[in-house]
């Protein structure tokens, strides 16, 4: 029996720092968000020692930086460097008004990782990929994580816990629950909408539905969230049965504020795709093995899966979920979306 806090427990308390502002211990460094570091501990943070901001691949590219370490580069930081330019870098949404930023050193050979484990905690806080780091220890009062256990640890599919359930009468259907589930790592809680009752010895119609703030709440045309989403349950209803889980992974995983950034990006001209590359993100940054979790908390392991995402198939398919036939879910498309759906069937593989 001890009070002292686990692993999960510490690397949730590092991921609340970061965003806060703070440093972690990261191994023999001291590490930093450049989204939410304050001047005056960058200063501090300069005084450990020479410092350089470790950057996705993804985002050095678009930097025309030489990537010499795999998934991620090592921008060897100036000691006069100023937070406004350590920014510059780390976000693309002024690119194109702030141009010059360069000429760039780079740091080459030793190990890396614990800067592609400060980039994941970065990611895992929805911040930009970009960390200030320092080969000195933590000063003591700061969060301290072994870099190789944080990476394993954030790699892993988190376990969901039942927190609260209860009748829901919807729009769609009267008869329905909304299921609350915690994940045991500190993360963003996630739902699901269970309409009817499923018989557990068959495959219920069912939707992984992604968190859109913009789309589902606010119906923002730039996207086909908010109709996918009710087109979803007014399926349900009409088949007085299904589950629509609704994960909350905001902007394919990167976050409301990413998200945002990347839409400032795609107004000057750059598909869906291109703007998370330009920010440092993957095509797609979901984990979908949620999903897998949340069903088999409730105890699906067949489903007839509602969409147009191949991933999403094989994602369940290989965490022990029958799909036995994919149902899709297209709309026509709009205005403003058209151009949206296109790079989602021509660089996502979706099948519309």
């Amino acid at each position: 029996m001890t009070l002292l806090p686990t692993l999960t427990e510490q690397i949730s308390r590092a991921r609340a720092d970061l965003r806060m502002g703070l440093a972690v211990g990261m191994g023999d460094y001291t590490a930093a968000a450049v989204e939410t570091l304050r001047p005056d501990r960058l200063a501090a943070l300069l005084e450990l020692g020479d410092a350089v901001m470790a950057i996705t691949a993804r985002r050095a590219e678009t930097l025309k930086i030489p990537v010499y370490d795999g998934t991620l580069s090592r921008i060897i930081v100036p000691r006069d460097a100023e937070l406004g330019w350590l920014r510059a870098v780390a976000d693309p949404s002024a690119d194109l008004m702030t141009p010059l930023k360069g000429p760039f050193r780079t740091d080459r050979g030793g190990e890396t990782e614990a800067h592609l484990a400060a980039i994941a905690l970065a990611k895992s806080a929805q911040l930009l990929p970009a960390v200030v780091m320092v080969r000195a220890k933590a000063p003591a009062g700061l969060a301290q994580l072994s870099p190789a256990a944080c990476l394993a640890a954030l790699a892993q599919e988190s376990l969901l816990h039942p927190a609260a359930a209860a009748r829901l009468p919807l729009l769609a259907a009267e008869e329905s629950r909304l299921h609350v589930f915690r994940p045991e790592d500190g993360g963003t809680e996630h739902y699901a909408v269970e309409i009817g009752a499923p018989d557990r010895n068959l495959a219920p119609l069912v939707r992984l539905h992604s968190a859109c703030f913009t789309g589902d709440v606010l119906g923002s045309l730039k996207c086909d969230c908010g109709p996918q989403l009710h087109a979803a349950l007014a399926a349900m209803g009409a088949a007085k049965s299904g589950v629509l889980l609704y994960l909350n992974q905001e902007g394919r995983g990167i976050g409301l504020a990413n998200k945002m950034r990347a839409y400032a990006l795609q107004n000057q001209g750059f598909d869906t795709v291109d703007a998370n590359h330009r920010l440092g993100f993957e095509d797609d940054e979901r984990d979908f093995r949620i999903g897998a979790g949340i069903l088999r908390q409730m105890g699906f392991d067949r489903v007839r899966l509602m969409t147009n995402n191949p991933r999403k198939m094989d994602m369940l398919r290989s965490h022990g979920i029958e799909v036995v036939e994919r149902v899709p879910l297209i709309l026509p498309p709009g205005r403003f979306n058209s151009a949206y759906l296109a790079t989602k069937a021509a660089k996502s593989g979706h099948l519309l």
